[in-house]
């Protein structure tokens, strides 16, 4: 009777992890330029943008503004403008990887680890340019669309893409891994979740939150800084 031989996990949170910017920001960026959205779309997060370069506020408030900013502009696009600028983006951006996270995705797929990304990008660009990548399963935001092909604005399962860890349960059950040597990758607080799951947990250039989880449970902490990359002790 032939073994049952499961495959190791590595999971990869994706913005600021792999790719060296959020594919979210970049996404809305491209549609102002297309004039799909208005270009005052880019005064919803503009602030937040100045305060994050100056050091007076928080990437995450960024963000989070980028992202309403994105959920407020989408209703009735049509769904070949949003393909159209993914493709723009796998195009001209698909290469603005970290070294760290690039070089080691290669070496764990040379060791037939399965890899799943998990982002809160969404699905439309995050899976396309994790799969150029290699990665054998990913998860992002899911968009819905109405009968002609326009967004209606919503989100469909958005608690469970918030929930990283139930992804990584549900993934290694569904697709017969297991989290023995397992690997983990992420940058922020919403990633603890399903560091806490993994055998190596690795914080890469994590934010203050993270950082200071990782120095409690003693996770490895790598910073990417200019040609630099070295290990937080």
């Amino acid at each position: 009777m032939k073994k049952n031989i499961k495959k190791k996990v590595a999971v990869f949170d994706i913005d600021g992890t792999v790719f060296r910017s959020s594919l979210l920001i970049e996404l809305v960026e491209i549609l102002i330029q297309d004039g799909v959205f208005h270009p005052n779309a880019r005064k919803e997060y503009s602030k937040e943008y100045e305060q994050w370069l100056d050091r007076k506020g928080g990437y995450e408030k960024y963000i989070n503004a980028v992202i309403r900013a994105f959920d407020k502009n989408i209703k009735g696009m049509r769904e070949e403008d949003l393909e159209s600028a993914v493709k723009k983006i796998i195009s001209s951006r698909r290469n603005r990887l970290y070294r760290y996270t690039r070089n080691l995705i290669a070496d764990l797929k040379k060791k037939n680890y399965y890899l799943l990304a998990i982002s809160h990008s969404p699905m439309y660009v995050v899976g396309r340019f994790a799969r150029k990548l290699g990665f054998d399963k990913v998860y992002g935001l899911l968009l819905e669309t109405d009968i002609k092909k326009h967004l209606t604005g919503k989100h469909i399962y958005r608690d469970l893409i918030s929930d990283k860890a139930k992804i990584l349960e549900r993934a290694v059950e569904k697709e017969n891994l297991t989290l023995k040597g397992s690997v983990g990758v992420g940058d922020t607080e919403s990633d603890i979740s399903f560091l806490k799951m993994v055998d190596n947990p690795i914080c890469f250039n994590p934010n203050s939150a993270l950082y200071k989880t990782a120095k409690i449970k003693k996770w490895q902490v790598v910073v990417e800084r200019k040609d630099v990359i070295y290990n937080d002790v």
